[in-house]
């Protein structure tokens, strides 16, 4: 790595202005566009982040799936500067060294457009603390401890990104990278739609105690089942069965849980530091697939569940819900294609914004269960 330092903050400040440079577009689109009410303006804002998060989680998986995660192998600029064109020099001896390593100027230049995403979305959301906290005496329909929170997160995802790179693609650490990209995702995804009640004047939607019992035991397994395809991903197991629904030939293959899920361990390696089994790469797939077995029918009932109080929310959960089958069998049976591969990805995030979207959009009501409605019923007869 040519003795470069793991963490080098001499290009910080650069990487950071090139951040709030990106950001300044949104930004000023946001204030031009909606000038005269605050409300819209921190509405708008809200939005626009959201989308923003979004995207920046698709172009860390194809960031990922590129193997461009050590395209500059320190942190926060790359080989002590703030863009691979001031570490040409350097990019190109790794390069020569090792042609198709994890450091060229292809995937140098992918992980720092990666960064000033990440940094960028950060002034947005830095921004959105400050102007919720600032319309706070004039009645900000939004409390300032929700993009207070948010602001804290993106510190905290931050910290993760810089570990991804120092540790080397740690798996644990990437797993919980993509969560925690998911979790922002979420966390914008309810003030959009606090945003959205304070806009049309009404609050959540009542829904039956049992839709909303099923609404959190699907949101529940969905992140389960991120973190499992993240483990998936990570440590790059999805080739490890290619067929479907059978797996190397059969229903239940030679697997190794033990190692496959030993979680604090180096990239390729078991916890012992031995060199990871076919077979543990297998398990940690066909654990994968399980698992969506049972999503795919929670959210699946769901989805029907939601039909007649939230159709917009049931109809994106169903369509969803097939977008993730059609990427994931793609994935297996097409060897793991880029294009199939972030589409699942996106699929995933979507899943997540839409339920959480359908969590706050919703709340439990005990008149409208069939229990109170039958003892209506019964009264009034």
């Amino acid at each position: 790595m040519n003795s470069q330092d793991l963490y080098d903050l001499t290009p910080a400040l650069r990487v950071a202005l090139t951040g709030l440079v990106i950001a300044m577009g949104p930004l000023a689109w946001v204030w031009m566009r909606n000038a005269g009410s605050p409300a819209r303006r921190l509405r708008a804002l809200t939005l626009l982040t959201l989308f923003l998060t979004f995207d920046l989680v698709l172009f860390g998986a194809f960031t990922r799936l590129t193997d461009s995660g050590l395209g500059c192998p320190d942190w926060p600029g790359c080989y002590g500067n703030a863009s691979p064109s001031g570490a040409h020099a350097q990019i190109s001896e790794a390069q020569a060294s090792m042609p198709t390593g994890p450091v060229t100027h292809g995937k140098a230049w992918v992980e720092m457009v990666h960064r000033y995403l990440a940094t960028a979305v950060g002034v947005l959301i830095l921004t959105l603390a400050a102007a919720t906290w600032w319309q706070r005496k004039r009645g900000a329909v939004v409390s300032p401890w929700w993009p207070t929170l948010t602001l804290a997160w993106v510190c905290l995802q931050g910290a993760f990104g810089a570990l991804t790179v120092t540790m080397k693609l740690f798996p644990a650490i990437v797993t919980l990278h993509l969560l925690g990209g998911l979790v922002l995702l979420s966390l914008l995804s309810a003030q959009a739609v606090a945003h959205a009640h304070a806009a049309r004047g009404s609050g959540a939607v009542r829904i039956p105690r049992a839709s909303r019992a099923w609404l959190a035991a699907g949101f529940a397994l969905l992140w389960l089942q991120v973190a499992l395809g993240g483990w998936v991903s990570t440590n790059y197991a999805v080739l490890a069965c290619s067929e479907f629904p059978a797996c190397q030939g059969s229903w239940w293959p030679t697997m190794d849980w033990q190692d496959g899920f030993g979680l604090w361990r180096e990239l390729g390696k078991t916890t012992g530091g031995e060199q990871l089994t076919f077979a543990a790469l297998t398990g940690i797939h066909y654990a994968h697939r399980l698992a969506s077995y049972v999503v795919f029918a929670v959210l699946g009932t769901l989805a029907w569940h939601l039909h007649h109080r939230l159709r917009r929310q049931s109809r994106w959960l169903a369509g969803l819900l097939l977008w993730q089958f059609a990427t994931g069998l793609s994935n297996v049976v097409l060897g793991w294609p880029i294009v199939a591969a972030v589409s699942h990805t996106a699929g995933a995030a979507a899943l997540v914004a839409v339920l959480t979207w359908t969590w706050f959009e919703s709340r439990a009501d005990a008149a409208a269960s069939p229990v109170a409605a039958r003892d209506r019923r019964e009264l009034s007869a």
